[in-house]
């Protein structure tokens, strides 16, 4: 039984030998593959960068992506970057375009509101009819004229905040 185990350590290594075979080639979009079969036939030879048995790699420049071709019309990403990554991020960012535009809108039309009020208030002050409004005892009573003038200095000022 003691001879055996010499036997299944060394089996074990060149198992492990075998297993650290890889090939490593960037593809036609700049992307590093990793793969224990060999590339396809249309990668050429300066894109394999490491081959079973070679400890360094094969090819020390990498291509830039500049210079790897691409499809007419196609939009050129960058090496390592996912196409569908940026649809989601291109599509998320729309979104996001669409919430702020669609607040924008929500606060425009508030301030529009807000002025054709502030407006219709004012006029009717400047009219110079009698105005009355409700007291903390729920009791009618009519406002002098300080407190007109302090409430159509408080209606201008909404006038100019949102009347622009």
């Amino acid at each position: 039984m003691k001879p055996i185990r010499p036997l299944i350590c060394m089996a074990l290594c060149l198992y492990a030998l075998a297993a650290s075979a890889q090939w490593q080639w960037m593809d036609k979009d700049g992307r590093k593959v990793f793969s224990d079969r060999p590339p396809p036939a249309d990668i050429p030879e300066k894109s394999i960068l490491k081959r079973p048995g070679n400890r360094g790699p094969a090819v020390t420049a990498v291509p830039p992506v500049a210079a790897v071709p691409a499809a007419a019309g196609a939009a050129t990403a960058p090496a390592g970057v996912d196409k569908s990554l940026q649809d989601k991020k291109k599509q998320a960012e729309e979104a996001e375009a669409a919430k702020r535009k669609a607040e924008e809108e929500r606060v425009a039309k508030a301030m529009a509101e807000n002025c054709a009020r502030a407006q219709q208030a004012k006029a009717s002050f400047d009219s110079g009819m009698r105005i009355s409004r409700l007291n903390e005892k729920g009791e009618r009573e009519f406002m002098d004229e300080t407190a007109r003038a302090a409430e159509g200095e408080r209606l201008q000022s909404i006038i100019n905040q949102n009347c622009k």
